[in-house]
């Protein structure tokens, strides 16, 4: 009840004080402008902020179309309060970062030349050129810094309707740069799992081209679609789902989803739970996906860990019962509550009354600190060095084993043992 409130509270105050009153934005705005003819608009809102402020949602990321080029852009703020940092000026893009913003400015383009993964662009001061290089309507809508909307493409319109449509032709978006695919599964999830059969046809067409962009730009779009709250519907869209599969062929276990469902609620999810659950099984097919994306270190051993901790998991009935404490201890209950989650997704035999029964141990059950360190040792005549660090490696594994209990008798027998 108290968040529904709170919800509501942060609803209200978007909509009495929207992102572009923020004293910062003004600031910007003012800035592009100084100079520019009153007649030509040198700057407006585009993308996911104006699509998130127009759906009364959070807005995180602000990215400004401007008609400026980026030498005109850092000769404006060089001697301001911002923070210029070139964040992609080949594609006439520069950031500027304050303590409350980052803000991506790019300088209006239209595609002169495309071969699916890299664009030869020209700049412009034609809002509607700029448009109709865009890959979908909805994210083709401009906002000024009065609020007024500028929206060739009739994406508001689509917006409102939770339509995902390619601006003109799909075919020819798509074959501008092949990445659009991935992008238009992830809008189709965010608004909208339908997918009609011209847009459906040209995509399966295109699928090869993915095999021009690379791993890199393909796995940070997969870890945003996997971060949407809407991700857990895909399998109710025939059409999304084949095209998701014949991208990523590697995620073998999307009816875990349907098992998710039923408890998701209980528990919070996110991208690595879900590369868990999606690849995770008896022969290694996550260690293949791992290296077929050159997945980051953090990844790599979250999901081996998993791996790891099922397998102990089915092989220890104690795991979640006389072991829980011992488990949480070495593991975290973050890590525990996880393991629950996807241990009930890959295991249809598993009832919801046990998954939530497991879960309530979990978070019930109390881990005491280990309260033995290197001072005491010392005090009992140990010197410093790795023969020290085995001894509390060693006092900590039969404390652990021992019901998180030791004597002290114990604990001089152990020091005995290891000083002789």
């Amino acid at each position: 009840m108290f968040s529904q409130s709170l919800n509501l509270i942060k609803k209200l105050k978007r909509t009495f004080f929207p992102f572009y009153k923020n004293e910062d934005l003004k600031f910007i705005f003012k800035k592009l402008q100084d100079g520019v003819p009153k007649e030509k608009v040198a700057a407006r809102f585009v993308g996911g902020c104006v699509r998130k402020h127009l759906s009364n949602e959070k807005i995180d990321d602000i990215d400004i179309a401007t008609i400026l080029t980026t030498d005109q852009i850092r000769e404006k703020f060089k001697d301001t309060s911002f923070k210029i940092v070139d964040t992609g000026i080949k594609h006439g893009t520069v950031t500027l970062l304050s303590d409350e913003h980052k803000v991506e400015l790019t300088t209006l383009r239209k595609d002169i030349k495309t071969d699916g993964r890299h664009a030869e662009v020209e700049y412009t001061d034609d809002w509607k050129q700029d448009s109709e290089r865009r890959d979908f309507t909805i994210n083709a809508i401009y906002l000024d810094i009065n609020g007024k909307i500028f929206d060739p493409q009739m994406g508001k319109a689509d917006l409102k309707n939770n339509i995902v449509k390619f601006i003109g032709d799909p075919q020819k978006r798509i074959e501008e740069d092949y990445l659009r695919i991935i992008r238009f599964i992830r809008f189709k999830i965010m608004y909208d799992i339908t997918v009609e059969p011209t847009t459906g046809n040209a995509i399966k067409q295109n699928l090869d081209g993915i095999k021009k962009i690379s791993k890199e730009r393909i796995f940070i779009e997969l870890l945003k679609i996997l971060e949407l709250q809407n991700f857990l519907k895909i399998n109710e869209s025939s059409n999304l789902r084949e095209i998701f599969s014949m991208i990523f062929p590697e995620f073998l276990y999307l009816n875990r989803l349907d098992r998710l469902k039923k408890v998701y609620e209980q528990s919070e999810l996110n991208k690595d739970i879900l590369l868990a659950v999606l690849l995770i099984d008896e022969k290694d097919n996550h260690e293949y996906f791992l290296h077929k994306y050159n997945a980051s270190n953090k990844i790599i051993e979250m999901l081996k860990k998993f791996n790891k901790n099922l397998i102990e998991l089915k092989n220890d009935k104690d795991y979640f019962e006389k072991d829980l404490a011992k488990n949480i201890y070495f593991n975290g209950k973050k890590h525990l509550i996880a393991l629950n989650l996807i241990n009930f997704s890959i295991n249809a035999k598993i009832k919801t009354y046990d998954f939530s029964n497991t879960l309530n141990k979990i978070l019930k059950t109390k881990v005491p600190k280990f309260h033995i360190a290197g001072e005491l040792l010392k005090e009992k005549g140990m010197k410093e060095g790795q023969s020290l660090g085995n001894v509390l490696k060693e006092l900590e594994k039969e404390w652990v084993n021992n019901n998180f209990k030791i004597s002290n008798n114990r604990i001089d027998e152990i020091i005995k043992i290891n000083s002789n």
